[in-house]
């Protein structure tokens, strides 16, 4: 589980350094069209936290990271059910926590993105369902199940970071780290991933609301993904000490809502308060 951290944990830029309910929307919509700031490049969930959490010039993600695979599986979910392609079961008397409500199929019709439809198919094979916990730890390959290994996604960060380097954000070089050499993916299209940046910073500052509810779902689900895979600070590291402090209270705030309340409300997307409840319970 993830904390939110004050400016003595600030993320270091340098060289050295480390590092409406759900189904609702329409599947047409496949890459997030509620998001007008970028016409040109559209991202998935998954691209936005990786590109979020990789250095620019090392093109790698700190190594004391260790949240950040589990919450691209996280991504993965909240984007399939942004399809519409997947959502929760109706809540029932005896099943009414989001955590304890399987994750059903609403619709097989591919993405065209590759993650995305393998993890549709194993949904889709899975006989019982399986809650929105479980398939992160499926997905992450975090099961001691030798008969659910089948369900883990491999290489999920370089498959993603090769989108990222198809859409022209990302290259490929090798560096040597004495023992072994390892394929890293610098950022090239810095103005991609500063409007990335300054859209969140914007919308716990000028933008913000008070109310998870107003905001652009996209956004929300992004504050949630970036806090979850440990890359937030990264988010609001440039900020002046005033912002930053304001910026971190209100994400705090956010972040730290009661899941099961803030996804019982009306027109609440039922699967971002899913996957902060399982990444508060981890």
């Amino acid at each position: 589980m993830t904390t939110l951290t004050r400016r003595g944990r600030r993320a270091d830029t340098g060289k050295n350094a480390d590092k409406r309910p759900d189904g609702e929307e329409d599947s047409s919509k496949d890459l997030g069209e509620e998001d007008s700031d970028s016409k040109d490049i559209r991202l998935t969930l998954m691209e936005e936290v990786l590109l979020l959490g990789l250095k620019d010039k090392e093109g790698y993600t700190s190594f004391w990271n260790d949240c950040i695979s589990s919450g691209l599986r996280g991504g993965i979910l909240i984007e399939l059910a942004m399809r519409g392609r997947i959502h929760l079961e109706p809540p029932t008397i005896r099943k009414r926590r989001l955590l304890d409500r399987k994750v059903l199929l609403k619709s097989d019709t591919p993405t065209g993105d590759i993650l995305l439809d393998e993890t549709l198919k194993h949904i889709k094979a899975t006989e019982p369902a399986e809650t929105v916990q479980t398939w992160i730890e499926l997905l992450t390959g975090e099961t001691w199940n030798p008969f659910k290994l089948q369900y883990q996604l491999r290489n999920v960060r370089e498959r993603v970071a090769k989108n990222l380097v198809e859409k022209g954000i990302l290259t490929t070089e090798k560096q040597n780290f004495l023992l072994f050499d390892m394929t890293t993916h610098p950022v090239t299209n810095t103005t991609e991933k500063q409007r990335l940046v300054k859209k969140l910073q914007e919308s716990v500052l000028d933008r913000w609301v008070n109310d998870p509810h107003r905001m652009d779902r996209r956004t929300l689900a992004l504050l949630v993904l970036a806090h979850s895979s440990d890359v937030l600070e990264n988010v609001f590291s440039t900020l002046a000490d005033d912002k930053y402090e304001v910026a971190m209270s209100r994400s705090k705030d956010l972040l730290e809502l009661d899941p099961e309340v803030e996804g019982g409300k009306a027109q609440a997307m039922e699967m971002i308060w899913a996957v902060l409840a399982a990444f508060n319970k981890s």
